[in-house]
């Protein structure tokens, strides 16, 4: 495991969100990091498809810390806005946010999110996230 992944990883660790969601990171590389979640009976909109606030929760921390693995070492990211397109239902037993950068910046960073909702092995595009964040001191 490389030092950038370690990195994201360890950071990720400390997310309770992420915990509490079951979310685990699945792929990290330079510009990309991939979340995936289940779709759990506790995270269940009124209709039984997957809330929204759990495709939005991993399409963030997804597209978050692909740019932080485009920072330095001494440098954290936040979120600035974000904003969520929703395309269907999240149906399925998982939900996979792939979050890449647009274009990285020493003030802004430019951000997006796909996040794919898998089913007995077949996956649908249910959202699209895209957002900026901003670079911010670690200490």
């Amino acid at each position: 495991m490389g030092d950038i992944e370690k990195r994201i990883r360890e950071s990720f660790a400390a997310q309770t969100m992420m915990q509490t969601l079951g979310a685990e990171v699945a792929e990290v590389a330079d510009g990309l990091v991939r979340i995936v979640a289940p779709v759990s009976p506790l995270a269940l909109q009124q209709q039984g498809f997957g809330h929204a606030g759990l495709t939005f929760s991993i399409g963030d921390s997804a597209a978050g810390y692909a740019a932080l693995t485009m920072m330095p070492p001494d440098v954290d990211v936040v979120t600035s806005e974000i904003k969520i397109n929703l395309l269907a239902p999240a149906r399925g037993n998982r939900l996979i946010a792939t979050g890449r950068v647009v274009k990285p910046g020493r003030r802004l960073c430019v951000v997006t999110a796909e996040v794919h909702a898998e089913a007995e092995g077949d996956t649908k595009l249910i959202a699209i996230l895209q957002g900026t964040i901003v670079p911010v001191s670690a200490a």
